[in-house]
């Protein structure tokens, strides 16, 4: 990933953050049949450790050999900063269209796991972090459902886990841009409906770091 210093993302609580709220990673391997790609939700585990799981259907775990390298890929807020939006476009003209976005690459070696322990561990963690927030004590559990039938959805994946080697994250959030440039070009994606990268951007505008 192309990285100039002034957009590498240093704060470790930013990064968790960010994979935290966006955590369908697009898990890219190189294989015997070529590169191929998954979208899969990845959550973290122990300290250095990523767990998720696939569909037993899916030839991912087939395809990609035990202990081999991949890239995870989680991508947040996205959108098109327009020169038009820079009030310092009026004063020089020095001024092009852009892109900003934040990604955070997970690379590390991939181990699938087929013992239902693992997989129970997988699922689990999966439905208590996301359940929590989507419905707090109305949280679906796995007990809720029939053992016979939980026992066959299991029977249907496979688990695995990412031992991370390494980390890099970009926020490329105009911060190469005077102030007032910033600020307008937050003002500008508010007036597109883009909330969510503007006010990831203002952040920035305030000093604040972090989630």
């Amino acid at each position: 990933m192309y990285l100039p210093d002034h957009f590498r993302e240093t704060d470790e609580a930013a990064v968790a953050g960010l994979i935290e709220d966006h955590p369908l990673a697009c898990i890219v391997a190189h294989t015997a049949e070529g590169l191929i790609a998954n979208h899969i939700p990845l959550l973290p585990g122990r300290p250095g450790e990523m767990i998720g799981h696939v569909a037993l259907g899916n030839d991912m775990h087939r395809l990609i050999a035990e202990g081999q390298e991949v890239l995870a890929i989680f991508r947040a807020e996205e959108g098109y900063i327009s020169p038009n939006w820079y009030p310092g476009k009026a004063e020089h003209h020095r001024v092009v269209p852009t892109w900003n976005y934040r990604v955070v690459h997970v690379h590390g070696a991939i181990a699938f796991q087929h013992d239902e322990p693992a997989k129970r561990a997988a699922v689990g963690l999966l439905t208590s972090r996301r359940e929590r927030r989507a419905n707090g004590d109305a949280a679906w559990r796995m007990a809720d459902a029939p053992a016979d039938y939980m026992e066959t959805m299991l029977a249907g994946i496979v688990a695995f886990r990412i031992a991370v080697r390494r980390i890099t994250a970009k926020s490329k959030l105009s911060q190469n841009r005077e102030a007032q440039d910033l600020q307008g070009a937050v003002s500008g994606l508010r007036a597109a409906g883009e909330e969510a990268l503007a006010g990831r951007m203002a952040r920035g505008l305030a000093g604040e770091t972090g989630r």
